[in-house]
Formats: structure tokens, sequence, C-alpha cells
């Protein structure tokens, strides 16, 4: 293996480096066939077994009910913030969201767009520091459904465990989805950009319950009905056709790894090492409260703004890559996905160490 930085980028994110190698010669000449895989027509019997293999291996690495449709679509996850509404309110419906970030907020405001929102809980006024109880918020019984963001990558929160309330849950997991296992039936949308922790930038995976698709209106546009998507196996249009090989390359890495149970012992395990580091002196300040830290993004700020700059230079220096936080909170944010080595994190650890000594 050549020598690689360690990528800590919030997205487009690290990747196995064996999906990349194989990406590598696949675009070139898939699999011996003298064509490359991005020339490969979407039709074709050859691509159409790429899309159903990655489709099978998320259904299975997720325990995906028979009764659900997985969909590949494109425009991002900041498509699926009016997508959402759009299929599943009508006017006059409502839907309570919980706002714990810039994307939940954004939802929000997309939302309101198409039906009636209540934000049932807000940490916006103190920082978004932190995730609700379940006893700290209610859902209307009169309610659609509840949209949450299961990790917020910019905060450095995560929900320890999914809301536990009497509606129909909405998740944008485009940050920790296969981080850990989700009863998926709990559901009735879960969706993720890929770029984090499932491959490319370039594909949006959603998984929807058959029986919502058709809620949608005569209204909305054909390519922005789930149920088009859904009758088409994702091929009413061209999709991202080299996104959806790599998702399938790394869905296949996952199931050899031991899937999502064995990356959430993995993911605490890295978690654990970085937040002992920062709790070990007040020279590091993490930003999110501790019973709502997550596992795949840490915030944390130092002392000061020209120490913060420092530390991103030498780190970046000495192969520790993309560890300048959000221009939301500043300094320092280390993204640790499922693809990210232990290795990188205990590099991390070990620079803080010596940063905070000769800089404290």
């Amino acid at each position: 293996m050549p020598e690689r930085i360690f990528n800590f980028s919030p997205g487009p994110a690290v990747l196995p480096y064996s999906v990349l190698q194989e990406a590598a010669v696949d675009i070139v000449n898939f699999k011996g066939k003298g064509i490359g895989l991005i020339e490969l027509s979407h039709r074709s019997k050859e691509f159409m077994a790429v899309a159903d293999e990655t489709e099978a291996l998320i259904r299975e690495l997720m325990g995906v009910p028979t009764n659900y449709k997985v969909l590949f679509l494109q425009g991002g996850a900041s498509s699926q913030f009016f997508m959402v509404p759009m299929n599943l309110l009508q006017a006059g419906q409502k839907a309570t969201y919980l706002n714990t970030g810039v994307w939940s907020k954004k939802a929000i405001k997309e939302a309101k767009l198409f039906g009636q929102v209540e934000v049932a809980y807000s940490s916006e006024e103190t920082g978004f520091k932190r995730v609700p109880r379940d006893d700290e918020y209610t859902v209307a019984p009169d309610s659609e459904y509840l949209y949450f963001v299961s990790n917020n990558t910019i905060y450095g929160t995560q929900f320890p465990t999914m809301p536990n309330k009497e509606a129909m849950l909405i998740a944008d997991m485009s940050s920790d989805i296969l981080a850990r296992p989700v009863d998926v039936s709990k559901f009735g949308l879960i969706f993720a950009g890929a770029q984090k922790n499932m491959g490319p930038a370039g594909v949006t995976v959603v998984i929807i319950r058959d029986d919502l698709l058709d809620r949608v209106g005569d209204k909305v546009p054909t390519m922005l009905k789930y149920k088009t998507h859904a009758e088409k196996d994702s091929m009413f249009n061209t999709p991202p056709c080299f996104s959806i090989y790599c998702v399938g390359l790394v869905m296949k890495w996952l199931k050899q790894v031991g899937g999502a149970a064995a990356m959430e012992k993995l993911n605490r395990e890295k978690a654990a090492l970085l937040y002992e580091m920062i709790d070990s002196t007040d020279f590091y300040r993490g930003h999110a409260e501790k019973d709502s830290r997550s596992t795949m993004n840490v915030p944390f700020n130092l002392p000061t703004k020209e120490l913060e700059a420092k530390f991103i230079g030498e780190a970046t220096a000495a192969g520790l890559d993309g560890l300048k936080g959000h221009r939301s909170v500043g300094g320092c944010r280390a993204s640790i996905y499922n693809a990210f080595p232990k290795e990188g994190v205990e590099k991390l650890v070990s620079f803080m160490t010596d940063f905070a000594k000769n800089n404290g």
C-alpha cells in the first residue's frame, strides 16, 4: 500500500483502500470486458447486475423488510428536504420536526412550503450542543411523521438511540448510516447522501415503505415523485452509475468486516480514544454535551484561533488532513466514519498530546 494521508474530511470522505483499488481498475476496464465502467449503458445487463447487487447488499446489511423500496436518487440529501414533504404531506397536514443542527433547520424551511410544521424541540439557542431525550418533546397525534437528523456532522451530536414515539419516523442518516444496526421497520423513510459513509458523492439512497408511495399528489413533477423511481427500479432516467457501483463495493467491504454491528463496536472504540484525549486536558474543549456525542464527527476547540490555525497547519503537514472545523463552530473537527482506520485516530491523539505539551 502506498503512503497515504489520514483523511478526516466530513465529506466527501475516506473510502476503504480496497474499494479505491478495484474502482481504479474497473473505471478503465470493467471486469475485463474492454469497456470502462463509466462508459457502460445503465440499461446494459452488466450495469443492471451492479445495481441489483448493490441494492441486495443494502437490504442484507440493514435488514430492509420486503415491503420497502431501496432507491438510488440524485440531487444530494438536500433534495430530500423538499421531496419528503412534497411526497408525504398534503395541504393542511402537519409534520413534526426536531431542530438539532444546520441540516434539520434547512429541512424545516423546505417543509413549510408544503404543510404545517411543528418544531417540537430545538437546541439552536444553546449552540446545537445536544439532541433531545424522548421526554423532552411531544408529537401531536395528528402529525403525519416525526423528522430528525440522526447524526449532526457540523456540531458533533448524535441520537444515542432512535426516538421512541407513537409516530412514523423519517430520518436523515447521511452521516451515520450503517455505523450501527437500525430497525428499518420503525421508519417510514430513511435517506442518506452517500459521500460520508457509503461511497462517493453523486447518489442519495432512499429507503421508503411501499404504502407511502401513493401519498403523493397529482401536481408533483414526475421526477420528484418517489413512486416514479420505485416503479422503474431507479432507472427512470440515467442514474449516477459510478456512485452506485462504488456504494456496492463499500457494501461488499462492510459485509466482509462484519456489518453494522462490527462497525458500531469499532466506531465506539475510535471515538472513545479521541474523547478521552479531549477530556484529559483543558487545552482541548469538545463542542457536544457528553450524552449527545457523535461517534462519527468530533468537533473541538483550542484556547485561541491562532492556536487552532497552527494546529491545523501542523497536523496537515504530519499527514492528518481535513481537520478544519465548519465555519458555524470554528475550531477543528475530526470525522471518523466507518472506513476511517483506528490507526489514524491513534496518530491524531498522539499529535494532540504533543501539540498540547508544546503549546500549552
